[in-house]
């Protein structure tokens, strides 16, 4: 390679920038782009823009090396083969003086070209063909030693004159894209001993070369793509890649590549539905695209740098590196039989005799835009060389490329179009529903009043009613008096009337009666004349006294008339009155009917809900009946117990010190005396609590540790503690919330009674292992631990001491027992000055100290025992030989076990732990803790010492 001298590898970089979507790693390449290739996606042939026939074909150019330090040597002696003609594109290659051949190319330059004008007239077109979303590829072929590396690879980082193909077309590249819509990415491989390599990850090796069978591009999965966003970006992968490359010293280069190198730039550019439209380029996009979706151009240029055919008596290739050679010369000679095959149109193309064909298959025939440039050096001794290399380019000048364009739905920004739509849909519907959820409240609160309207409506309906009912009752009343008064009226009408007629009947028969009397008068007045003088006198002042009589009748009769005519009138008047009342109470009541009937109507349905109420609570009181039957026989339940747990009373501060788990050899001389008498007593309470257990139930009994009742909670507690004394039903009880319980009465509860044992029951229930996690992790200890800070009742203490002491023995709790402040609370209790409490003290602290120890002889543990941090160790050594010969046991048990960790050495020598080792070895009355005592000064070299 023609790489600059001193350039020191570079590190690969995993990660200089991820794709979008991707994560920050290098990814592997897919069978295909680097993401899934959405569908539809579309290829058409480019359209000619130029109108030359020959704008999809490979274009070639002609670069000659200039004279290196060999051909110098040969001074005038030198003889050149190549003639340029740069103005005609035209190159002569001379075979000696007398024949000479021309060719015609693309472009011929001249020794002394710069950088620059190669890459803008070879390499530029196709870099801006890749931009318009063509795939494109710059290829450098010809003999070893000819500049290829130095045309396509030279980075230039210092002087950017000297810059390659592949730095300026990178450069063009990110210079012509936008970051924020676009996205450009590199692979680097190398195809060594037909293996192909990847430069940027050189770990991968063998990376397989897949080719998809509907649309025959070519993939390598497996390979890294590196997403770039600036020029040292570039810079640095490229010196990572040259750095893996393999190279090596021939005698026609120095620094000789020994692999194909493949730069693969992967482009994917976002386009605009109005800008394509506008261009004949996209007139037939419509047939394929809805007009309103995002469309992506996805393109990639390959630029490679071939290694230089050689021959072996040339180079002086030797060993392995004429094995390298082979493979060089049997991969260009299968791109030459291709290029044949295709210059002349054949109908087989080799393209799998070799890794090299396969990739370039796009590149030659394929629908990539090709720009091929052919590197030749001057001297005449590498004539046939030279001539090979001018024929490849000759033949590859007849291959032409069918240009197609790949576009495809952005379905990335489509989705975040959609995702946009969703989450305003989203936000509308909650926005909607937050307005629907106001109209429903306002509606509810609408019908509320109205209820509350309905409600004031019917009062105020039934008061109308009830007053109209009773003005009707009133008007009834007094239409049905009036009917009376007019009846009265009328029977004191034809009374009078009668009376009239009665005194016209006596008028007449008065006057008959006296026209009698005077006929019967004249007759013997004729006769008598002057006898009845006198009686015709009185007879006549009678007649007229009658007569006065009788206008006075008549005067009476006329005013009784006019008053019954008067009477009549005003009854007429009254009964209109009472019709037109009538109407109007008639037309009243039919209005204030429709409203009764309506308001009845919605009064059924308030009945109906009233009726479906009552027979829900009727329900709930049937329900709260046999809750309240149940409890009053839970009570009667309890009752008995209270009875059967009585007459062991007496005994159960004695007994309750089976609920904690003793160590063995706890316990003086006379409790085991006593033992027998109370393991009866205790085996016929249990036995009686059983009994009672089985009829009642657990679940109940757990019921009544919520009892208001003191008496009640306090035996509750106390069946429960016994219970939890028998294995088999420590599991039962925690399962079904027991343990819940305790603790929740170990918190709330301010009775020491329901303290001492409740901490009774939570100590047998922690001598189940299983238990003891679940009671930390309910924050047993921190319970036990205040519990034990608030009173100074020894049994109560006994208990609490006895909890903890269970809990030590497990040694995963063990940290989390000293943040609970469990262990402060042991060594607190102490102030008591019980004997039994003290034991706990003193069997709790050998457990910790003996589960501490095992954890650090299996390595699951190191550093200072936690036994030490809260001070437990001068508080043994300082009360070491107060106690019975029990606890005293288990405190030089523990000081034995805390000795064997090397971790505690320093605290136990400051502490005048040594005397305390050197008693027990003599003074213990066991062997197996002297012997403990005895191994741990042995072991320890710090304590040897304080011993001399």
């Amino acid at each position: 390679m023609a790489t600059g001298a001193g350039w020191a590898p570079a590190r690969p970089v995993e990660r200089h920038g991820a794709p979008r979507g991707a994560s920050p790693r290098s990814k592997s390449v897919a069978p295909g782009p680097r993401r899934p290739s959405p569908s539809p996606a579309r290829s058409r042939p480019a359209v000619n823009h130029s109108g030359s026939a020959d704008s999809c074909r490979v274009r070639v150019a002609v670069r000659p090396r200039p004279k290196n330090s060999e051909d110098l040597a040969h001074g005038a002696d030198f003889n050149s083969c190549v003639e340029l003609q740069p103005e005609s594109k035209r190159l002569k290659l001379k075979k000696n003086n007398w024949s000479c051949e021309s060719y015609k190319f693309d472009e011929v330059f001249s020794e002394n070209a710069s950088q620059k004008r190669v890459y803008e007239a070879v390499a530029k077109p196709v870099v801006e063909s890749v931009l318009e979303g063509y795939n494109g590829t710059v290829m450098a072929y010809g003999q070893t030693g000819t500049g290829k590396t130095y045309t396509v690879g030279r980075l230039g980082k210092d002087d950017p004159s000297e810059r390659g193909i592949m730095v300026r077309a990178l450069e063009h590249i990110l210079s012509s894209l936008s970051f924020e819509t676009d996205w450009v990415a590199i692979s680097y491989l190398q195809l060594y001993l037909e293996s192909v390599h990847d430069l940027l990850a050189p770990e991968k090796t063998n990376i397989p070369i897949v080719e998809d069978a509907k649309t025959g591009e070519v993939s390598l999965p497996g390979a890294a793509i590196v997403e770039v966003k600036d020029l040292e970006h570039v810079f640095q992968l490229l010196q990572i890649g040259e750095a893996n490359r393999h190279a090596a010293n021939t005698k026609m280069n120095t620094e000789s590549s020994r692999s194909h190198a493949i730069l693969i730039i992967h482009l994917q550019r976002s386009t605009r539905r109005k800008e394509e439209s506008s261009s004949s380029l996209y007139n037939d996009r419509h047939d394929t695209f809805p007009d309103d979706l995002p469309l992506v151009l996805k393109s990639k240029l390959l630029i490679v740098d071939l290694a230089g055919s050689e021959r072996i008596d040339k180079s002086g290739s030797e060993g392995h590196m004429i094995e390298e050679a082979k493979f060089i010369n049997l991969s260009l000679t299968s791109l030459g039989k291709c290029i044949n095959a295709l210059a002349e149109n054949s109908p087989h193309i080799p393209t799998r005799d070799s890794k090299l064909t396969r990739i370039l298959r796009d590149s030659f025939g394929g629908t990539a835009r090709t720009s091929l440039v052919v590197t030749i050096g001057p001297s005449a001794r590498h004539y046939s060389e030279t001539s090979s290399t001018v024929m490849f380019g000759q033949r590859a000048m007849k291959v032409v490329n069918t240009m197609k364009l790949k576009e495809e739905v952005d379905y990335e920004i489509l989705y975040k179009k959609m995702e946009r739509e969703v989450d305003q849909l989203t936000s509308e519907m909650e926005r909607q529903q937050k307005v629907i959820r106001s109209e429903k409240m306002q509606m509810d609160k609408r019908l509320k009043e109205s209820e509350r309207s309905f409600h004031d409506l019917r009062m105020t309906s039934n008061m109308q009613i009830e007053n109209l009912e009773k003005e009707k009752r009133q008007l009834e009343s007094a239409v049905k008096k009036l009917t009376q008064d007019l009846d009265k009226e009328r029977d004191q009408n034809n009374l009078l009337s009668k009376q009239v007629t009665e005194l016209e009947k006596l008028l007449n028969e008065n006057k008959q009666q006296q026209q009698l009397e005077n006929l019967s008068k004249t007759k013997f007045l004729t006769d008598t004349t002057k006898e009845h003088e006198k009686e015709m006198g009185e007879l006549l002042r009678k007649l007229e006294e009658e007569r006065c009589c009788s206008s006075s009748m008549k005067d009476r009769m006329s005013v009784l008339q006019q008053q019954l005519c008067d009477a009549q009138s005003s009854a007429q008047l009254q009964e209109s009155m009472a019709r037109e009342m009538e109407k109007k109470l008639t037309k009243v009541t039919e209005e204030f009917t429709i409203q009764v009937q309506s308001l009845k109507e919605k009064v059924s349905g308030l009945i109906s809900e009233k009726e479906l109420i009552y027979d829900e609570l009727k329900s709930t009181q049937e329900k709260v009946q046999q809750e309240m039957s149940q409890r009053q026989d839970l009570e009667d339940q309890i009752v008995r117990l209270k009875q059967s747990v009585s007459d062991n009373c007496a005994e159960e501060s004695k007994t309750s010190c089976s609920m904690v788990r003793s160590g063995s050899g706890l316990g003086n001389t006379a409790f085991v005396s006593k033992s027998g008498k109370l393991r009866e007593a205790l085996s016929g309470q249990r036995g009686t609590i059983s009994k009672i257990f089985e009829e009642v139930g657990l679940p109940n009994v757990l019921a009544l540790l919520k009892s208001e009742d003191l008496d009640v909670q306090i035996h509750a507690v106390k069946v429960v503690a016994n219970l939890a004394a028998e294995d088999v039903n420590q599991e039962r009880i925690v399962e079904e919330g027991g343990l819940d319980a305790l603790l929740s009465l170990l918190e709330t509860s301010e009775n020491t009674t329901i303290h001492r044992v409740t901490a009774g029951a939570v100590a047998n229930l922690a001598m189940n292992g299983s238990n003891q996690g679940v009671i930390m992790n309910k924050g047993g200890a921190r319970l036990l631990a205040n519990v034990a800070s608030k009173t100074d009742d020894p049994q109560t203490l006994r208990m609490v001491a006895g909890a903890i002491a269970n809990l030590c023995g497990n040694e995963k709790l063990h940290l989390m027992l000293k943040q609970d402040g469990g262990i402060k609370a042991l060594l607190g209790m102490f102030h008591s000055g019980h004997t039994d409490v003290i034991a706990q003290i003193a069997r709790g602290i050998a457990n910790f100290a003996k589960c501490e120890s095992r954890m650090i002889s299996q390595g699951h543990r190191k550093g200072r025992s936690l036994l030490i941090e809260d001070g437990v160790l001068t508080w043994m050594v300082a009360h070491s030989t107060m106690f019975s010969a029990s606890t005293r046991r288990h405190i030089e048990l523990a000081f034995c076990h805390l000795a064997q960790n090397e971790d505690n050495t320093c605290d136990i020598i400051a502490s005048g732990g040594i005397k305390e080792l050197l008693r027990i070895t003599r003074e213990s009355p066991r062997e197996d803790t002297r012997n403990l005592a005895k191994a741990a000064l042995d072991s320890n070299p710090a304590f040897l010492r304080e011993i001399q």
